[in-house]
């Protein structure tokens, strides 16, 4: 069992892949029969090697490597065939407009096609029913606060965990004795064989010794805000202290050679896709003119690392105010050609000119305005932590917060979004990186309709 899903990531990974090959050497079999030999084969698999590199990329940005895939009962088959019919147009494609390639596997193709894609059906299908039919491991969890009611509720309401908890053990309303023998009694007669506690709970000390006994009872012991972490994609607030933030973010300043290499990517990636976007811009700016006869680019302040004021650049998307300027105000309405451009992302496009500056990172922490960042460093304990590392065009919190405050102060709203952040920061890595940007590419291809 692993709380942090990426056992099931990995094992329909490798699934995947199996079949894939599976689906490859099925159909040489079908086509070739007896006559298949090793020339004929080398020459097939190293092309679909290649394809399947793809399409492994094509299934990360659909998200069916995403947590809760097992849960879309409904939504699995559609998606499934959606991203399947996509793959084939890239083989298609793949396989008749790359040169290179010494094949042009015409039936080839299509037998390998219908395969795969009824055999990736079944798997899916089948891992689904493993899922849900899988016998589960009897649990308890053992904390206080908010945290304690979202974990259990999240954990008991979905068949995707490989476990449930059969007790909820209040630490506000249980104490000593009681709270040892409470947990006795559940663990010998519920067969309990793992205890999910917050271990920094001060009214645990008392009975940490008789959890140790239970070691020998094979039961297994996790943080309960580690579970947290995993299950909601954040860091809990009732965590939040001085000493969290020298624990884990000190820590995650370390990785020098990480921090080399993202700013690298930020400067390959923006000069490409900046020169890329560049045929982009006389349509743009077209439509923006013709829509209001207004500026084409709106210049921003916000807080970049460090508390260190940005100029940001993007395509206008509001309407100008009297003094023929756009600003984010109250009353101000976003355009025709503005909706368009912010539902596809277009217009910030131009702030690829800000990372390759290095003012800001294609990964970070969304940046704000430097009247918004006053009033919530006065009211959302730690807001500034944010502020350690470059603000980003995407991020963990703007993919992953669902409710995020806008251009009105939250701070409510604006503290659940810091969690999302934290946890960005606690964990940031190149592989997180990469995650963030696939998820990103996926809103971005929804969002436009493909």
């Amino acid at each position: 069992m692993d709380l942090s899903n990426r056992s099931e990531a990995i094992f329909l990974f490798i699934g995947d892949i199996i079949l894939f090959y599976v689906s490859l050497f099925f159909m040489l079999f079908i086509r070739y029969g007896s006559g298949l030999d090793g020339r004929l084969t080398m020459q097939h698999i190293i092309p679909f090697s290649i394809l399947f590199v793809l399409w492994v990329v094509v299934f990360f940005i659909a998200g069916l490597y995403e947590k809760h895939t097992l849960l879309l009962q409904k939504q699995l088959p559609q998606l499934l065939l959606n991203t399947l019919v996509i793959n084939s147009i890239i083989a298609v494609a793949f396989f008749y407009f790359v040169p290179a390639l010494k094949i042009t596997p015409k039936i080839n193709l299509f037998i390998y096609l219908f395969v795969s894609c009824l055999l990736l059906l079944l798997w899916r299908w089948h891992s689904y029913r493993l899922g849900t039919m899988a016998q589960k491991q009897n649990a308890v969890i053992i904390g206080s606060g908010r945290e304690l009611a979202e974990i259990t509720n999240e954990v008991n309401q979905n068949p995707r965990y490989r476990f449930k908890f059969v007790a909820t053990i209040d630490t506000d309303k249980i104490s000593g004795g009681f709270l040892e023998t409470e947990l006795l009694s559940h663990v010998s007669a519920q067969n309990v064989g793992l205890v999910a506690i917050d271990l920094k709970n001060a009214a645990l000390a008392p009975v940490l010794p008789h959890l140790y006994t239970l070691l020998f009872s094979k039961v297994r012991f996790v943080d309960m805000h580690t579970v947290y972490e995993d299950i909601f994609d954040r860091v809990p607030l009732s965590l939040l202290g001085y000493n969290w933030f020298l624990e884990n973010i000190s820590a995650a300043f370390t990785k020098t050679t990480y921090d080399f290499l993202k700013r690298s990517m930020d400067i390959a990636a923006s000069a490409i896709l900046g020169l890329l976007s560049l045929f982009l811009y006389p349509f743009v700016v077209a439509a923006i003119r013709l829509d209001d006869n207004g500026p084409v680019f709106v210049f921003q302040e916000r807080v970049g690392r460090g508390n260190r004021t940005i100029r940001t650049i993007k395509f206008r998307t509001m309407a100008r105010d009297d003094a023929g300027l756009p600003e984010l105000k109250a009353g101000n309405r976003v355009t025709r050609v503005g909706s368009v451009l912010r539902k596809t992302r277009i217009d910030e496009l131009p702030q690829l000119l800000n990372v390759l500056r290095g003012e800001m990172s294609l990964i970070g922490p969304r940046p704000e305005l430097p009247s918004l960042v006053e009033g919530y460093e006065r009211d959302v304990p730690y807001y500034n932590i944010r502020h350690l590392i470059k603000p980003g065009l995407s991020g963990w919190a703007q993919l992953y917060h669902k409710t995020p405050p806008k251009v009105d102060a939250n701070a409510r709203a604006t503290a659940v979004k810091l969690s999302y952040d934290l946890f960005y920061l606690k964990n940031r890595s190149l592989l997180l990186d990469l995650k963030i940007a696939l998820k990103t590419l996926k809103v971005l291809l929804s969002r436009s309709g493909v």
